[in-house]
């Protein structure tokens, strides 16, 4: 495993991110478990998750799953660099949450960390996210907040999640006056097929010292595959959703096919080539890996060792091309 620091932290982080939004929902608790056990075996020591993962009546569950893994003991908190989120409605779907429990007024931020830190079994967090912006509470309120739990030592580090690039460079103007560190990371949707990150949140967050950390690296599995799953009989999510959905779309589905026959001619696999690509990519401190059975987690610990080189990157510039720098590529 390679590792880099996170952002312009000292805070050393695996190039692969585990993500654990699939345990519960679509993985149970001893498979989840092994599949942390053997991230961990593979020096993935960056997990992810949130504090509304298990969805509907599950909130939380997500969280749960992994403070009933550190339990086991053996060092596995010691070893895991823990993100979780905050933000979201944790009323069961449907319901409408009481006031001030969701969002991010100092209240809920204090609230949902103590929830956060119960379900997960640990006195601190290693980097605790925002899931969303909120543009109703201003950022001197969301920093002093997030200063007493710093002090506290319940937070390390704060990162933002699906943030513009305004709302990042705010946010740590703002820090900077107070004199705190500020967000050292941002989360954001980020893969070959959806660049938009590039034209201002990549630069802002390069600029501030963030660690780009890209969701969703393979486009609802549209970059994984989905043709030809389809074509073999065995696409399961990636041949339904929101992939099927895109490849109804002439030219998407023209990209996917461009993009298949390119990997298969090179003997490659066309996920594994996605998440080497954003690997290569200027400011990510790596994607999130969301795999539901060992043997997806396999093929995203294959990506880390995968170089791509000059002629293949050229070749994916050409199928996915990127918006372009900023301002020139909207200003003229």
């Amino acid at each position: 495993m390679e590792y880099t620091q996170l952002g312009r932290t000292g805070l050393k982080v695996s190039r692969l991110v585990l993500g654990t939004m699939n345990f519960g929902p679509q993985t149970d608790e001893a498979d989840s478990h092994a599949i942390m056990d053997a991230a961990l075996a593979a020096g993935v020591n960056f997990f992810d998750t949130a504090n509304a993962y298990g969805w509907g009546v599950n909130k939380g569950r997500t969280e749960e799953i992994i403070g009933s893994w550190f339990a086991k003991g053996d060092g596995r908190r010691d070893k895991t660099v823990l993100a979780t989120k905050g933000y979201a409605n944790m009323a069961p779907d449907g319901e409408t949450p009481w006031p001030n429990h969701d969002k991010l007024s100092a209240l809920n931020i204090r609230r949902s960390v103590e929830a956060s830190l119960r379900r997960l079994g640990t006195d601190h967090i290693d980097l605790y996210q925002f899931h969303h912006v909120d543009r109703a509470t201003p950022w001197d309120e969301i920093w002093q907040a997030m200063d007493v739990l710093v002090q506290q030592g319940k937070v390390l580090y704060v990162g933002s999640s699906n943030h513009a690039g305004w709302h990042i460079a705010q946010a740590n103007e703002t820090a900077a006056r107070r004199g705190s560190l500020g967000l050292v990371s941002e989360q954001c949707l980020y893969n070959l097929a959806e660049r938009r990150a590039e034209m201002e949140v990549v630069p802002a967050a390069e600029a501030y010292g963030l660690g780009v950390i890209p969701w969703s690296p393979l486009h609802g599995g549209l970059l994984g595959g989905a043709l030809r799953k389809a074509r073999e009989g065995g696409g399961g999510r990636t041949s339904s959703g929101r992939a099927a959905t895109a490849l109804e779309d002439p030219t998407v589905r023209g990209q996917i096919e461009a993009y298949e026959n390119l990997v298969a001619e090179r003997g490659l696999e066309p996920g594994e080539v996605a998440l080497a690509w954003l690997l290569s990519r200027p400011g990510v401190t790596g994607p999130i890996v969301g795999p539901r059975t060992a043997g997806q987690l396999d093929s995203a610990l294959r990506a880390v060792e995968l170089k791509l080189g000059d002629e293949l990157l050229a070749s994916l510039e050409e199928i996915f091309p990127g918006p372009g720098p900023s301002p020139e590529a909207f200003a003229w």
